[in-house]
């Protein structure tokens, strides 16, 4: 390895990391070949530390209640449970099949493809994350109704990030 091709490579490797920050991205893998049997394969990963508040509510005064019928349902618990609801783990997530930058549109002022509340068909197409400069139409995986998006326009996504809720 000449000292050129060196320091070309710790180039290549320092210009993947500012990448990686930059894009807020947890690894980037890459191969050069430089020809037969030389080639360079570099992959740039960090740890993403996320930390998660959780919110305790104060507990509240003991209140004296009269004892509950036998047909009574605690119909209190429901609401709080949909409330803490992971996008992820609804049956119509859409997620994403790569990391990559989110478009809703098929270029720069153009109407997105879908928007809350659009009827979809199975294998339309829903947005496009771009990856390595290779735009990848992602396609609707059921009929249905777009019911939530969880991505902004132009955001980084990771590998498995819901981006959009189809029922």
């Amino acid at each position: 390895m000449t000292k050129k091709t060196r320091d070309t490579d710790v180039a290549f490797i320092q210009a993947l990391a500012e990448l990686l920050n930059n894009n807020d991205l947890t690894e980037i893998e890459v191969m050069r070949d430089y020809g037969t049997d030389d080639s360079l394969n570099v992959r740039v990963s960090r740890t993403k530390t996320v930390v998660q508040a959780v919110e305790v509510p104060a507990a509240p005064a003991p209140v004296l209640q009269a004892a509950p019928t036998a047909g009574a349902a605690p119909a209190a618990a429901a609401p709080a449970a949909a409330g803490s609801e992971d996008p992820a783990a609804h049956p119509g997530a859409v997620t994403s099949p790569m990391v990559g930058t989110v478009y809703m549109s098929p270029e720069p002022g153009a109407d997105a493809f879908v928007s809350v509340g659009t009827q979809v068909s199975e294998g339309q197409t829903l947005l496009i994350v771009e990856a390595m400069k290779t735009m990848n139409h992602i396609p609707a995986p059921r009929s249905g109704t777009v019911k939530r998006i969880l991505v902004e326009d132009g955001g980084a996504v990771e590998f498995g990030t819901p981006l959009m809720i189809v029922e």
